[in-house]
């Protein structure tokens, strides 16, 4: 049994996350993170709890009530995907507990009312991250897409999205297959959409799983476009995919082509930094999206952090609430995977340069523009 006394002393962060499952390559990376970030905040010491949920979201809401009920966390990081992050917010709600959400989708966080007041998410909203490879598309004279979705509401939302923007450039969209996570084959799928003959294949698919509708399109011979989303911009994507992966079309966060970034930039400086440390410590190559989103929710933390400590003592509610409504209220903080202008009926903040248009070029992410 943890005591209560002199860690009611510390700044408590929980996290939840997907070490292992389906979505292991977005919370391996995020947990690698956790492990490198300060252990004080505003001259506060930080203590850090990081359970796994197995990429299952009955095993997300129990870890996230252990966090609350035994740790008596202050904020909790994650959960690494969007159902397992969409499961959890009764509890984040009921217990006053703000949760930075490391996974896609803005169901997480829209609309901004009941338990969704205590969540943040950081990847940019589903249409902005399609607008750029739809309209790629369009420019390429491409009139036509089809979908091949994750059988659950990360893939249900980014459908939705990728229908919304197609229309609106004049796109027609022919149909959606969807598939599950722990699927080991979507050649029926494949064949469905294809058959449709679409100039252009979007997949709503986020890690390793990902991957298995490229490769199938390819080993099928398709020779259309395929757009994918920045779920998957993570070096295990790239060895999974392998070649198949060349010439893939998506919006992702700046720091996966760091290096690549004009100097004018204004993600440059903090993406090359956060590289720099990542890498440094990990190995060349090594850095994903996620990895930086969990730091970027520490940077948010660690801005809202003295506002917060001058209202009460952490391990209480008051902390909590002043926690939130001081994370709801930053402006400018300039991360690693993107610019947060956050609002109170806006828990994201993220705009037009918290993404780039990239592909992938010889099995290595390529900047587009």
């Amino acid at each position: 049994m943890v005591t209560a006394t002199p860690a009611r002393a510390d700044i408590t962060v929980g996290a939840v996350l997907s070490l292992t499952g389906p979505g292991a390559s977005l919370g391996i990376p995020e947990r690698n993170v956790i492990d490198m970030l300060p252990r004080e905040i505003a001259g506060q010491k930080v203590r850090y709890v990081v359970l796994d949920d197995g990429t299952d979201s009955t095993a997300a809401v129990r870890a996230f009530q252990k966090l609350v009920t035994e740790e008596k966390v202050d904020l909790v990081l994650g959960p690494s995907v969007t159902p397992t992050s969409l499961a959890v917010l009764d509890v984040a709600g009921s217990s006053g507990t703000p949760m930075i959400s490391l996974a896609g989708s803005n169901a997480i966080i829209v609309p901004q009312e009941g338990n969704k007041r205590w969540a943040f998410k950081l990847a940019s909203p589903e249409s902005a991250m399609l607008a750029g490879p739809l309209q790629y598309l369009k420019d390429k004279g491409g009139k036509t897409i089809a979908s091949i979705a994750q059988a659950t509401a990360f893939g249900d939302a980014f459908v939705a999205a990728a229908d919304s923007e197609a229309a609106k450039r004049g796109i027609k969209s022919l149909g959606v297959e969807k598939y599950n996570l722990t699927d080991t084959s979507v050649t029926p799928q494949v064949l469905k959409i294809m058959a449709l003959r679409p100039d252009a294949v979007f997949i709503a698919g986020s890690g390793t799983p990902g991957a298995l509708p490229v490769i199938e399109l390819r080993n099928r011979g398709y020779k259309g476009l395929i757009l994918h989303n920045q779920g998957v911009a993570n070096p295990d994507f790239l060895r999974v995919a392998g070649k198949a992966a060349d010439g893939i079309i998506l919006s992702a966060s700046p720091v996966t082509v760091a290096e690549q970034l004009p100097d004018s930039a204004d993600t440059k400086k903090p993406a090359m930094a956060y590289v720099k440390l990542y890498e440094g410590k990990f190995g060349a190559n090594s850095r994903s999206l996620f990895g930086a989103t969990a730091w970027d929710g520490y940077l948010l933390l660690a801005e809202a952090a003295p506002a917060a400590l001058k209202v009460a003592k952490p391990g209480t509610a008051e902390f909590r609430k002043a926690l939130r409504d001081a994370m709801e209220n930053l402006k400018n903080v300039n991360g690693a995977a993107g610019i947060y202008n956050m609002r109170p009926d806006d828990h994201n903040g993220t705009d037009e340069r918290s993404l780039v248009l990239i592909t992938v070029k010889d099995g290595h992410w390529q900047l587009i523009k």
